[in-house]
């Protein structure tokens, strides 16, 4: 008598090759989405997206306090104190149409105003409340010669404030990206605006495929 195998063996085992099938197709697709990972230098410009970028941040802060700090008004306050001016750098809005991170630009322009060496610069509004709990608690709790004092803190004779802008221009495959970032230095008493800057940077973005 011949045996013929009966359905539900035979079902069995095809759903046991597709569950293998399936199972080396989802190792295979993990594998391909293994994203490759390349440690580059820091302070290499690279620009992938041609979105505003870390390069950007450094590059325009360098170049903008570079031109406020070889403009009159620093000379002039210079004759008429004899001293370094007291800057703060106060608040850089983004009104761009995309995500840009204004507190690492500010701080690009911290590092860059303070690694000039020609002014002194005080903490935002946001450092200095965390520096004066520090003072609160070491009068409460830090020995008399060790403890600071209230009250010693260096007023800013000069607040930089400033945006970003964006315009962008697009057709096909092809896209072009214009910031235009704009900085203003005023003088506290008086609020005369000492110095404006503006840097300009155009990016043309092309899709991989398109055909001028």
């Amino acid at each position: 008598m011949q045996y013929v195998p009966s359905t539900g063996s035979a079902s069995r085992s095809f759903g046991l090759r597709l569950l293998l099938v399936a199972t080396l197709v989802s190792l295979l697709g993990g594998c391909a989405s293994t994203p490759s990972v390349s440690r580059r230098d820091a302070g290499e410009m690279i620009d992938v997206s041609g979105f505003w970028n870390d390069t950007d941040s450094q590059l325009v802060s360098e170049e903008m306090v570079a031109d406020s700090l070889g403009r009159y008004w620093i000379e002039d306050w210079r004759g008429a104190t004899g001293g370094r001016p007291t800057v703060i750098v106060g608040s850089v809005r983004n009104r761009s149409s995309e995500h840009i991170n204004t507190r690492t630009f500010t701080k690009d322009l911290e590092r860059a105003f303070v690694n000039s060496g020609r002014v002194r610069l005080v903490a935002s509004s946001d450092e200095r409340g965390g520096a004066r709990e520090e003072r609160l608690d070491q009068l409460r709790n830090a020995t008399i010669d060790t403890a600071k004092s209230m009250g010693k803190e260096i007023g800013a004779d000069f607040m930089l404030i400033g945006g970003i802008n964006t315009i962008i221009d697009a057709a096909g495959g092809k896209s072009v990206r214009f910031y235009q970032v704009e900085l203003e230095l005023i003088n506290l008493e008086s609020n005369e605006k000492v110095w404006i800057g503006q840097k300009k940077i155009k990016k043309v973005v092309k899709r991989p495929g398109f055909r001028l």
